[in-house]
């Protein structure tokens, strides 16, 4: 991989993780959370957050933040029911 993939690949990577940490934050996870997301760069060149070991309370907010709200409209094919 030359050195410009593997720069644009951590600014992606970059840009995700502090995406992840600031979500982490608004959801009141402390820093010891947040702080460990770190962005990643494989030898490929593909852009990866690490996010590592949560405690189970954060994975549960991080799950209930994911989940699309009831009332929201699926794009998916199997909401069509």
């Amino acid at each position: 991989m030359d050195m410009q993939t593997w720069r644009d690949s951590r600014a992606r990577a970059t840009v995700a993780t502090e995406a992840l940490r600031a979500a982490l934050a608004a959801l009141g996870a402390p820093e010891s959370v947040w702080g460990s997301v770190r962005p990643m760069v494989t030898h490929k060149g593909a852009a990866y957050v690490h996010i590592g070991m949560v405690r189970a309370d954060v994975a549960e907010q991080m799950a209930k933040a994911l989940r699309a709200p009831e009332n929201a409209s699926c794009p998916a094919p199997s909401c069509d029911s």
